[in-house]
């Protein structure tokens, strides 16, 4: 996963979170990430979705957590927002007449799977709760 979605979400729900019971807009979420609201509205779209967050619009309007925060874990989140492998992508155009490059991506493949495998086990063991008293 070469990107920041991870760190997006986890932030978004880091913050709704720690703020339980209060509506939080997409605009104070974005100061705290220091992005455009519109990516926080992209991402509480996708939270809404799956049933953690609550949303209502207008002037008192905001998003809150709707679950508690211990049955959330960190793999939860990760496969939510996943697009890759945690070592990236393969190179899909090897020589296949090379003894290495027509059987690299069959090799790579078990690799990659075996890491994925270890990191989900280690965000799976760690709850969204857990995350957020690391900030207390």
């Amino acid at each position: 996963m070469n990107n920041t979605r991870f760190a997006t979400v986890i932030h978004i729900l880091t913050l709704l979170a720690d703020n339980a019971n209060q509506w939080l807009n997409s605009d104070w979420i974005a100061s705290s990430i220091n992005i455009n609201p519109v990516i926080v509205r992209k991402e509480l779209v996708l939270l809404h979705a799956k049933g953690w967050v609550e949303s209502r619009k207008g002037k008192e309007g905001g998003s809150t957590l709707c679950v508690n925060s211990e049955k959330i874990n960190l793999g939860d989140i990760y496969l939510l927002v996943k697009n890759s492998n945690v070592l990236g992508k393969k190179n899909t155009n090897t020589n296949p007449m090379c003894s290495i490059g027509n059987s690299i991506n069959d090799k790579l493949e078990s690799l990659y799977s075996e890491t994925d495998d270890l990191v989900l086990g280690l965000l799976k063991n760690k709850t969204l709760a857990d995350f957020v008293h690391e900030f207390n």
